[in-house]
């Protein structure tokens, strides 16, 4: 038997009753049934279409099977569905499932493209349509949510923050990096958040050199968002929260220029700051000492370092951290900020609270955004921004399952939950019938769900 050849049939003899029969034989038959969810998501988004748009077809009309709007589409749902190659497209191609997603036939319409159409696909994208697909990411976005939310919106938060993205051959600007310890990528995520709500909205995803040092391209990324979030809400209070690697003096100036913005921007100690922090630190050390627990204290000073032109407000975190059996350890943490509340209020309302950006990005990389295993950065970069598309319709699936037990699910969970459902398609001259399991357990959540994507109670 070959390697790529199906065992039709399986049989179980002996572990019960009856022996039992596995036939692999319904061809009408799917693994993604849930994935409709998608579609319907995408609908009210349209951010397949547009992000379409941003392509220019040269391509022979006459050889052409597959449009472009197909292709970006077959690439965002698979891997939403946990299909991330384009190996994967071999394995897919006559899913019914799928097929229908493309709107066609779902037994009768053309396969889905093939893994070499796939990579001359990706290959063929060029820098300005894969600028111009970043933006129409950030502005269907925060249009999506300021419809939502009816530009009722006090507050903007934008987090961004780097991640490291290993590769294992012979990428184009991939190079080792000493911090990562590893030949990798240092893509940056950016992502929005409305007034007081927990959500953090992927908007942005820029991949970049291996070395490239963190604040790098922060500035153009930041104007931009600014630039669409100011188109959608006028006069709205933008809240911009770093991390170490961004404080940079370029950043730092243009933050300071802009107008109804704030920051806070963690800096990385250095010898200077760790005399500044030491009398706290000493206080820390005494309360820890009568306490037996970890202790810290707050306090602020007024710091500019060489490079600045002039001096901020700095937040100090003086801390000590004590752990069963080990000794005690100074912590000192500082921030850099324009707000004027004090220290411990900025430090732990404001800047702790970006922490939970680290769970979006391991969602990102759960849906595989490291996949960038294309020998050109471009096209690695593409494959980046159509994870991030299939990212933003499953976040759309977690704001419409509000009230359900898959309001704070994963995205990895959703996917289980509510696209991975079998399915057999039946098609008839007036309709095709998707008929799925009545012993579905998270069938309330999956047609509330439905239901707020616009399907109808038959």
């Amino acid at each position: 038997m070959s390697d790529d050849s199906t065992t039709q049939c399986l049989l179980f003899p002996e572990i019960f009753p009856k022996p039992v029969v596995a036939q692999f034989d319904q061809r009408e038959g799917s693994s993604d049934g849930g994935a409709l969810l998608l579609k319907a998501a995408d609908g009210h988004y349209r951010l397949v279409e547009e992000l379409t748009a941003c392509l220019q077809d040269q391509r022979q009309a006459g050889k052409v099977d597959h449009t472009l709007q197909d292709l970006v589409a077959q690439r965002v749902f698979s891997i939403a569905c946990g299909y991330p190659d384009g190996n994967d497209s071999a394995r897919l191609g006559s899913d019914p499932i799928h097929k229908l997603l493309l709107g066609r036939d779902p037994i009768e319409g053309l396969d889905l493209a093939s893994q070499p159409t796939v990579s001359r696909f990706e290959n063929a994208v060029g820098v300005k349509e894969l600028y111009r697909m970043g933006e129409t990411l950030a502005q269907s976005v925060i249009r999506r949510h300021a419809k939502r939310l009816r530009r009722r919106v006090y507050r903007v938060t934008i987090d961004l923050d780097p991640t490291d993205d290993p590769t294992h051959g012979a990428q184009q600007l991939s190079f080792f990096n000493g911090h990562y310890d590893s030949w990798c990528y240092l893509p940056v995520m950016g992502f929005i958040s409305f007034n007081e709500e927990a959500e953090q909205y992927l908007c942005a995803a820029v991949l970049r050199p291996g070395n490239a040092p963190a604040a790098v391209g922060a500035v153009g990324l930041l104007r931009r968002l600014i630039r669409i979030l100011r188109g959608h809400f006028p006069g709205v209070t933008i809240r911009v929260r770093l991390d170490g690697g961004f404080a940079s003096p370029a950043v730092l100036e243009f933050l300071d220029a802009q107008t109804k913005l704030e920051y806070v921007v963690a800096m990385a100690k250095n010898a200077v700051l760790k005399r500044v922090a030491a009398p706290g630190i000493d206080r820390a050390r005494k309360l820890s000492e009568s306490s037996g627990k970890t202790e810290h204290i707050y306090g602020e000073v007024d710091y500019a370092a060489g490079k600045w032109l002039h001096r901020r407000r700095l937040v100090i975190k003086a801390e000590v951290v004590r752990a069963p059996e080990k000794d005690p350890k100074d912590n000192p943490r500082f921030v850099i900020t324009n707000m004027t509340q004090s220290p411990q209020w900025i430090y732990e309302q404001v800047y702790c609270q970006r922490g939970d950006i680290e769970n979006r990005i391991k969602e990102l990389h759960d849906l595989e955004i490291d996949r960038t295993s294309c020998t050109s950065f471009w096209a690695n970069q593409f494959r980046v921004l159509l994870t991030a598309a299939a990212y933003v319709l499953m976040q759309e699936l977690r704001l419409r399952a509000a009230g359900t037990a898959c309001a704070r699910a994963q995205v990895l969970t959703l996917r289980e939950r509510l696209l991975k459902l079998g399915a057999r398609v039946v098609v008839s001259v007036r309709r095709w019938v998707i008929h799925l399991p009545t012993s579905f357990p998270f069938l309330p959540a999956f047609r509330l769900i439905a239901c707020r994507l616009g399907a109808q109670s038959g």
